[in-house]
């Protein structure tokens, strides 16, 4: 194995460090008896709020089940205790679910990547009640989009959100649309893309030709190969600034299946996700003890990785979820400049190249009909620049 990556944890409280520790501990009752500090001078409600907050407590809950004594206060195991068979039951009804879309799709000849939910947790975890869940996620053809949607609809899910867009821009800019069943309470998200563009990422065909097929779930689940799934694991990951650590013991149980080192290292260069993958082997292996093959080094050793994962520890150290405004002025602060700084230069220069590409604000500010729309490309400069100018911006 090769020599694991240091990451400086001096930012972390007490209870995270408690957490990380038994996350990794084969055995609690050992731990403890080692590393008796480790639980003393504890806020025990900040620390089951982490185990929340991680969405780590199925994980936890078999071992701390397993602890002697009354080192851990009998209120904090209850909880999570009931949270843990709180989730078991919604995993099984996902599960039901996932079947049942699986079965829907293939008979339209749909084909279907189930990206999360239960799939992964049997797959990563080998028991569905181990992770936690609240959607199911699935990936289909761009040019199949349209019949899933109305499969979705005729099966009773209503469709959360209408994008606004302008010479389809949506196709790009966003990677799925959300739906939600008013009577099982099940959401659904249904990808056109891995993750939101502008960037590159294998084509659906591609991620196809490398799928598995779920055997528990029937022969109508199939999900990503190994090396496409750590891709997606890994800038998803990223994208969040790991700030669950569910995300990155998804990639510990990854590991543990051993992909194949080559493979993952020429697929996570040629869409340019070398640093985002080195950042998160490097996260997986310093906070959750991951082991690393040799032949992924080559990821590692980037400066620009380890970087990376220096800057995510700010997100671990803190209670807080970027995608759900508003943020705290000290965590948008930082996440202004995170946000690029995990992206490739290639990645970059699409994402520069993407601002200059019409939105829907464009029109809004200079309605014209739709055979003139092709002019918001030499006109987006100054519209933008109006609005900036007018504090339009913050309105449209």
């Amino acid at each position: 194995m090769s020599e694991r990556p240091t990451l400086d944890k001096g930012s972390l409280s007490k209870e995270t460090l408690l957490l990380l520790a038994l996350l990794t501990s084969e055995n609690i009752n050992e731990t403890a008896h080692q590393n008796p500090q480790l639980f003393t001078g504890l806020d025990w409600d900040v620390f089951l709020r982490l185990t929340l907050h991680h969405r780590v407590y199925p994980y936890l809950y078999p071992k701390l089940s397993r602890m002697d004594g009354d080192v851990i206060p009998a209120s904090v195991l209850e909880r999570i205790k009931m949270e843990y068979r709180r989730n078991t039951v919604q995993m099984l009804q996902l599960s039901g679910e996932m079947s049942n879309l699986g079965t829907q799709l293939a008979e339209l000849n749909i084909r279907c990547l189930f990206l999360k939910g239960p799939v992964l947790a049997q797959a990563l975890y080998g028991d569905i009640s181990l992770r936690t869940s609240r959607d199911l996620d699935f990936l289909v053809p761009m040019a199949q989009l349209q019949d899933t949607e109305a499969l979705l609809i005729r099966l009773g899910y209503v469709k959360e959100e209408t994008f606004e867009s302008i010479l389809g821009d949506w196709k790009w800019r966003e990677h799925h649309t959300t739906f939600n069943h008013p009577v099982s309470k099940i959401k659904a998200e249904v990808h056109w893309r891995l993750s939101p563009g502008p960037s590159k990422e294998p084509d659906f065909d591609t991620l196809w030709k490398h799928a598995r097929t779920s055997s528990p779930f029937g022969r109508n689940v199939h999900y990503l190969g190994q090396e496409d799934l750590f891709l997606f694991l890994a800038a998803h990951g990223a994208r969040h600034g790991w700030s669950r650590l569910r995300w990155l013991l998804d990639i510990k149980m990854l590991l543990l299946q051993q992909p194949d080192s080559a493979v993952l290292t020429r697929l996570l260069r040629r869409y340019n996700y070398s640093a985002v993958g080195g950042q998160a082997l490097i996260l997986a292996a310093g906070l959750l003890d991951a082991e690393i093959e040799p032949g992924l080094s080559a990821l590692t050793d980037q400066p620009k990785a380890r970087s990376l994962a220096q800057r995510a520890l700010f997100y671990v150290a803190r209670m807080v979820n970027l995608h759900n405004p508003p943020l705290e002025p000290e965590v948008e602060r930082h996440y202004k400049y995170y946000q690029p700084a995990i992206l490739s230069r290639w990645h970059q220069v699409l994402y520069v190249t993407g601002f200059m590409y019409p939105y829907a604000a464009d029109a809004k500010t200079l309605p014209l009909p739709e055979v003139l729309h092709f002019l918001y490309f030499p006109l987006r400069p100054f519209l933008w620049s109006w609005r900036k100018m007018t504090g339009a911006e913050k309105r449209v």
